[in-house]
């Protein structure tokens, strides 16, 4: 499945990351050089509609965040933020030392969702900052 998703991977690509309703993920992994860009757009119910990604590294890397991008779709935004990098090395039958590539894919996926929530209320974040 790996290497299906490394030969094949879906939703590559970009999306308008000025947009109000998509939210962006840049994440990387120091250790081995694995950077991943993962975003995410929602509609006006809360759900994932569509999700592209862009990674520079390892075929783990890549198929990691192309299989997220495949599973945040049609989910909602509480839902996509259960998906668990366990569950992605289950998925793709990671050896322990790729397991860093699972988690980078988790960790694009929250920060992507975490950017989306910014983009929708501004001052959430100020208003806390003063708290």
């Amino acid at each position: 499945q790996v290497v299906d998703h490394y030969e094949n991977p879906r939703n590559v690509g970009s999306l308008d990351r000025n947009a109000k309703n998509v939210g962006t993920g840049l994440v990387g992994a120091p250790a081995c050089g694995d950077v991943m860009k993962l975003q995410v757009e929602v509609d006006e119910n809360g759900k994932i509609v569509d999700a592209r990604f862009k990674t520079f590294g390892c075929g783990s890397a890549i198929a990691s965040s192309s299989l997220a991008t495949e599973w945040v779709k049609g989910k909602t935004v509480d839902e996509a933020l259960k998906i668990k990098n366990t569950d992605i090395a289950k998925e793709l039958c990671l050896p322990p030392v790729k397991l860093h590539c699972s988690m980078l894919a988790e960790d694009a996926i929250k920060a992507a969702l975490a950017d989306y929530k910014l983009k929708q209320d501004p001052n959430k974040d100020e208003s806390e900052k003063k708290a």
